[in-house]
């Protein structure tokens, strides 16, 4: 009986291992799942033997180097981490099911034989454990509904969740599945180092303690300027970073002066480092940019029909554009479904949720909101090109869009990786042109492709290290994400600065700015690190809040998808509404909120409050690319790029197929 368990227990592990494309395993996960499944419970079943019934010593020991024979075949047969070989993510599966089950089972056999009546207790335990478990799931599947300022309401007609959505995942508390890997908060350096970069470009430092003779400063490479070829985050750009740092030592008392392009240096002390950034050149020496004509997105090859202008608005009793220029700043975090917002980022969605100060700025959400693709692939091509699938050529992302029409932009990559050539860059014809010097005016990666936080050799992408572990990312002792916002922060102070004269003594007024930036501490199979982003998230939030900046800039959090792995989104329907339903929510001004309704009011074809509207409507990421473009090009705008966008009611009763979801990713019944 043991070896026939052992054959079905094998053979359903090898069936599990089948890989392929993205869209292969996402068809198949369902199979791959229950093979999964049958495998635990067959090598489970050799194992409650082990202790439930007579044997022999010899087969005893037998039986357990036959169980451990298993274990580490199945690791040496195939455990890579990509769709094609996934065998370490099925590993981690196997005995994210194994261990707990056989624990429990353990337990209870233990109790079975020392506990008299102990199956009438058990009984009455299961009772009373059944009973708690409904009512908390009655609880969690109306939390699961409940948002910023609303809730997500029951509409004849609107788009419904396909199945039975029973969060099940919000009964395990916080933490449950990544104890196991470690702690969740990075060990401090053991050397306090402050270092700081003067207005003039010089290096200051101060190590403390440490002997002032050992410090060296690894001076980043600025990749803004970098053409496409060496951005290939699978093969060159970490490398290429790391080839083109300089390290020099750093001479106390001795000006040590920084090139005007450098944004970022690594300042060694022994054995701590620190990353210390700045924005340069200073936002008020910038040269006037002057977009390319054959790609100047302001022509009229860009533009999909009439164009609203500020003096046909003012025709219209009672309806007036604003003059001035929105900021933006969207904060994209991957993998990160609505209610995962939520339930991982406590502190940041109550900080969102005092956004809403009428006079000011007003904050909202959308329930509905639904991905087009599996992965960060077509949804965030669809909000940064308006394509799903890349079919234009030489496709510039929207902050190019930004940057022809006069804004100051600056982008943040987290994962040593840079967008455009991740998605569309296949789309160019020539691979030596550079993107980021076409469309960025600044761009910080460099610090995130440090071996310290991205693997130099192996797998860049594994479990236990870089930009997708399921263990704390760290960097110097503190969060990679904090490293980030202290240059997000750097650049608002940069660009939120009074007038001031340039270089060449010509006067200087403040142009208003586009901010991107990517966070992944969401896109990892356990759920759990997206936690470690609160703290640093909602006090940016708050910052920007209590700073006045929202009173004229418009801030939009969101995903692109929600989470796509781990045991909920294999095993569980709650799992597939997750990952089809990502968060989104926008706070802006409050003149352009009330522009938007009083032009619907004005011209839409359904006289309603746009944002209300579009709150319990089907949206998508489409639309956050048509949001985009309004904002970009306001005051005037293209008539039908503002009714493609939220600030436009979506039909009511929209349909997946006329939002452009594909029959195979919808959600909606």
């Amino acid at each position: 009986m043991i070896i026939v368990l052992a054959i079905v227990s094998t053979l359903s592990y090898l069936a599990s291992l089948q890989g392929g494309s993205l869209v292969y395993i996402n068809e198949h996960l369902s199979i791959i799942g229950l093979e999964l499944v049958v495998s635990v419970l067959s090598l489970t079943a050799i194992t409650v033997m082990l202790y439930a019934s007579r044997m022999r010593k010899g087969t005893r020991q037998g039986t357990v180097l036959l169980i451990a024979s298993i274990c580490v075949a199945m690791y040496i047969y195939d455990h890579g981490e990509r769709f094609e070989h996934h065998g370490f993510y099925n590993i981690l599966v196997f005995l994210a099911i194994y261990v707990p089950l056989n624990f429990v089972i353990v337990i209870f056999y233990t109790l079975w034989c020392k506990i008299d009546n102990f199956l009438a207790y058990f009984a009455v335990a299961v009772a009373v454990g059944g009973v708690s478990t409904g009512m908390a799931l009655v609880h969690y599947r109306r939390v699961f509904d409940i948002g910023l300022l609303g809730k997500f309401e029951n509409i004849p007609g609107e788009c419904h969740w396909v199945g039975r959505n029973i969060p099940y995942v919000d009964l395990l508390p916080a933490g449950t599945q990544n104890f196991w890997a470690g702690s969740s908060y990075c060990k401090s350096e053991s050397l306090t180092i402050s270092a700081s970069i003067s207005a003039d470009g010089i290096l200051a430092v101060d190590c403390g303690k440490h002997d002032m003779k050992d410090i060296y400063v690894d001076i980043l490479p600025e990749t803004r300027m970098w053409p496409l070829q060496y951005k290939d985050m699978w093969h060159t750009y970490n490398h290429l970073v790391l080839k083109k740092t300089i390290r020099l030592p750093y001479i106390p008392g001795t000006p040590f002066v920084l090139d005007s392009k450098t944004q970022a240096v690594v300042v060694r002390c022994g054995p701590s480092s620190k990353i210390v950034t700045r924005v340069s050149p200073p936002y008020h020496n910038l040269p006037e940019y002057v977009p390319p004509s054959d790609s100047d997105t302001r022509t009229s090859q860009f533009s999909l029909g009439p164009t609203v202008t500020p003096a046909m608005l003012d025709a219209v009793d009672g309806l007036r554009a604003e003059f001035k220029r929105p900021n933006v700043i969207f904060l994209m975090i991957d993998a990160v479904s609505r209610r995962q917002f939520f339930r991982r980022l406590p502190k940041s969605a109550n900080i969102m949720r005092t956004l809403e100060r009428p006079g000011n700025h007003r904050i909202f959400e959308l329930f509905r909101y639904h991905s087009v693709g599996f992965s960060t692939d077509n949804n965030t091509r669809a909000m940064y090109t308006g394509d799903i699938l890349p079919v234009r050529r030489n496709p510039l992302p929207i902050w190019a869009y930004y940057r022809d029409r006069g804004y100051v932009t600056a982008r943040v990559e987290t994962g040593c990786d840079d967008w455009t050539k991740e998605y569309v860059g296949r789309n160019f014809d020539n691979q030596h042109f550079s993107v980021g010097n076409r469309s960025l005016d600044y761009e910080l990666t460099s610090p995130f492709c440090m071996p310290e936080y991205f693997p130099d050799t192996g797998n860049p992408f594994g479990n236990f290290k870089g930009p997708y572990s399921m263990t704390a990312r760290c960097l110097y002792g503190r969060y990679v994400h904090e490293w980030a916002f202290d240059y997000l922060t750097q650049l608002r102070r940069e660009f939120r600065s009074v007038s001031r004269d340039r270089a060449d003594g010509q006067s200087h007024s403040r142009k208003p700015y586009m901010i991107s930036a990517t966070f992944l501490e969401g896109h990892e199979g356990t759920g759990e690190v997206l936690n470690t982003l609160d703290n640093a998230l909602s006090a940016f939030i708050e910052s920007m809040r209590d700073s006045g900046e929202l009173e004229d800039t418009v801030l939009m959090i969101g995903a692109d998808h929600g989470l796509h792995m781990g045991l909920n989104f294999a095993f569980l329907q709650n799992g597939r509404i997750e990952h089809q339903n990502p968060f989104m929510a926008m706070s802006i001004p409050e003149w352009l909120h009330r522009f938007a309704e009083e032009y619907q009011n004005e011209y839409g074809a359904e006289k309603t409050s746009p944002f209300e509207a579009n709150a319990q409507r089907l949206t998508t990421p489409l639309e956050t690319h048509y949001t985009f473009r309004v904002l970009a090009d306001w005051p005037q705008f293209d008539v039908e790029s503002w009714r493609r966008s939220l600030f436009a009611a979506q039909r009511a009763g929209r349909t997946c197929s006329e939002a452009q979801i594909g029959a195979n990713f919808c959600m909606c019944k």
